[in-house]
């Protein structure tokens, strides 16, 4: 029997987001209904609302959320109901040619629901990122269910499921940060602080934070950054090798997703170095290099998809590490607001005043 919950849906490009009833249908083959208990409030929400990912309106928000399965459907065998979960939106098939050479975090079949959530006038719901999660009850591939230890609070479990995961992953799995290296975070929001504690957590001897914003960078600080650089007065390019013996970082990760910054990443690294980028550029954006700038100092340049991560290896692993006092997941939580406070969320997150708005169902 179909149900019918509360959801946050974006009707159009850039109009306000509002809490529609949403039809939820009974799970099929290798489906599950998860109950929502928290869902954290990503800036890929806001680029969804702005029209940035595609057109597919009306879109149900939401994607960095834990909950507990309430149903599954024929087939389902890794979790049951009753299961604490965190969602995912990297469920790998293993099948693929990826997931077949033992790479499967780069899995080019990436599943969700083959069943539509809908509003009650039968028009689907496109959900972000195949999840939909700013609701009381969404639709998901049960491969998108990963199941953690559920003493853990939902606010602070759900964020693995996108941003602090993306910046820990760009780290310790993309950027293979190591004991006594040297790492530049070029932009230092809730990915970009992530970023910074999984650099500590890998043994980086100096951690430089780079932003625009002094209140940015004092939290860098809070998160692990033994350097900050504020770029809107100081060349970041300039800073980041002063303060590297003149060499350059041995990783330097963008979060921003900007031309300008990766180039800044791209000369702040050592020769031979790592030019991480975590932040999403918007569709329109070019970069241009000089090919023999790119030839000459060697290294690596790479692209972090969700931090590269494996959700059933890493998602257990880093809540255990926050059980243990080894990080705080519980710092990157700014507030906690309900279903209706989602528009003035993203207010805030725009005017940098929040790491994350996390929604409580």
């Amino acid at each position: 029997m179909p149900q019918h919950v509360q959801g946050v849906v974006a009707p159009g490009r850039n109009e306000p987001v509002r809490v529609e009833t949403i039809v939820i249908p009974d799970p099929g083959p290798g489906e599950a209904v998860v109950k929502i208990q928290a869902c954290g409030v990503c800036h890929t929400d806001l680029h969804y609302k702005q029209g940035g990912i595609n057109d597919d309106f009306p879109f149900l928000l939401g994607h960095e959320a834990a909950g507990v399965v309430e149903s599954v459907g024929a087939g389902v065998t890794d979790v049951a109901p009753g299961d604490f979960v965190i969602l995912n939106w990297r469920a790998v098939c293993g099948q693929c040619r990826a997931c077949l050479r033992g790479r499967p975090w780069y899995c080019f079949a990436t599943h969700n629901a083959r069943q539509k959530m809908s509003l009650t006038d039968g028009r689907e719901l496109a959900p972000a990122l195949g999840i939909g999660a700013f609701a009381e009850k969404t639709l998901v591939a049960a491969g998108q269910c990963t199941k953690v230890d559920p003493a853990v609070a939902p606010e602070i479990a759900g964020l693995l499921g996108c941003g602090v995961m993306a910046g820990i992953g760009a780290a310790l799995n993309t950027g293979d940060v190591g004991r006594g290296d040297s790492v530049a975070v070029i932009g230092c929001g809730g990915v970009g602080d992530a970023a910074i504690v999984g650099s500590r957590l890998a043994g980086a001897a100096r951690i430089i934070a780079v932003d625009i914003d002094d209140r940015k960078l004092d939290k860098a600080r809070q998160m692990g950054a033994t350097h900050t650089v504020n770029s809107r007065t100081t060349d970041p390019v300039e800073a980041i090798r002063d303060l590297t013996g003149g060499f350059g970082a041995d990783v330097v990760i963008e979060a921003v997703g900007r031309p300008e910054t990766y180039q800044q990443a791209f000369y702040a690294r050592d020769l031979a170095g790592t030019v991480v980028l975590v932040g999403v550029p918007t569709p329109e954006m070019t970069l241009e290099l000089p090919l023999l700038d790119v030839f000459g100092r060697g290294g690596a340049l790479k692209s972090s998809w969700y931090g590269d991560c494996l959700p059933s290896r890493d998602f257990p692993m880093l809540i255990d590490l926050h059980q243990q006092g080894r990080i705080d997941l519980g710092a990157f939580v700014t507030e906690t607001i309900g279903l209706g406070d989602v528009e003035k969320a993203f207010v805030r997150m725009h005017e940098g005043d929040v790491l994350r708005s996390v929604v409580i169902l």
